[in-house]
């Protein structure tokens, strides 16, 4: 369940809110149309873009909260500029209706996510503050290892652990249009799994990215393993390796996952 979903549903079994949308937007403004944040007596889940809109918008929808109006929805007006003093200039329309716990099934339809699909191959220290970052951000991850002991008890809303043994049979049930992160504790599996993304891009053509930890060396390697194994130097270009954006020097496992993340979300803007 994506990250605000899961969030929003644990509200909605504590108190009823208003759900906050934007639902056009004219010129400049904070956040794109089908933005939300809902509102409750005492928390917020998620934003529509902060500054004095949000502040605005959270007043109105605790004036509605403690209203004896519980039916129908509000749509009201922001003139960004001179209305609120902020520097987008645009306009924005945003609608207000309340909601309940009754309400979560039509709200899961209806919510947008934005969520891209990450499978992530390793659970060691990196593959651990890799979960850390990608939790906060618009992913869902899959996170794959052949020792199912290495999971946390708890995970984010937005993770789901996979125990697969041998841990390269999991890439075929991988979703369409996923990213692959791959840094499992042996080279063996690292090896494993990029050759079974290689068979099924050669297949499918469906998986949008592949990236294996390590450095020019041991891709090297791998290249002449893998190329003995039937694959063209044009299969090979697919894989990244090293991965993480460039610039971002450091081996600390927190300052990787922070650089793949980058990468990650540089992926929709090329």
């Amino acid at each position: 369940m994506p990250r605000y979903t899961a969030e929003l549903w644990k509200q909605l079994q504590h108190a009823s809110g208003v759900l906050v949308t934007v639902v056009s937007v004219e010129g400049s403004g904070p956040r794109e149309v089908g933005a939300w944040m809902a509102v409750f007596p005492h928390s917020l889940v998620n934003t529509i873009g902060g500054g004095h809109l949000e502040f605005q918008a959270i007043a109105e929808a605790r004036s509605l909260i403690g209203s004896s109006r519980q039916e129908g929805t509000l749509v009201n007006r922001y003139a960004l500029g001179p209305a609120l003093g902020q520097c987008c200039g645009g306009v924005v329309h945003l609608k207000f209706e309340h909601i309940a716990q009754t309400d979560m099934p039509l709200l899961q339809q209806r919510l947008p996510s934005h969520a891209k699909p990450v499978a992530l191959f390793g659970g060691g220290h990196v593959g651990h503050a890799l979960v850390n970052v990608l939790s906060t951000l618009p992913f869902e991850v899959q996170w794959i290892d052949s020792r199912n002991e290495i999971f946390p008890s708890e995970l984010p809303a937005n993770v789901v652990s996979d125990y697969s043994d041998p841990v390269h049979a999991a890439v075929d049930g991988l979703p369409s249009g996923a990213c692959v992160l791959i840094m499992s504790f042996s080279h063996a599996e690292d090896l494993d799994v990029v050759a079974a993304c290689l068979k099924r891009q050669r297949l499918q053509g469906d998986l949008k990215f592949v990236g294996l930890i390590g450095s020019k060396t041991k891709w090297a390697t791998f290249q002449h393993r893998l190329e003995a194994k039937g694959f063209s130097a044009q299969e090979l270009a697919f894989i990244t390796c090293p991965i993480g954006v460039e610039g971002i020097t450091g081996k600390e496992p927190e300052v990787i996952a922070v650089a793949v993340a980058a990468q990650l979300l540089q992926l929709d803007q090329k």
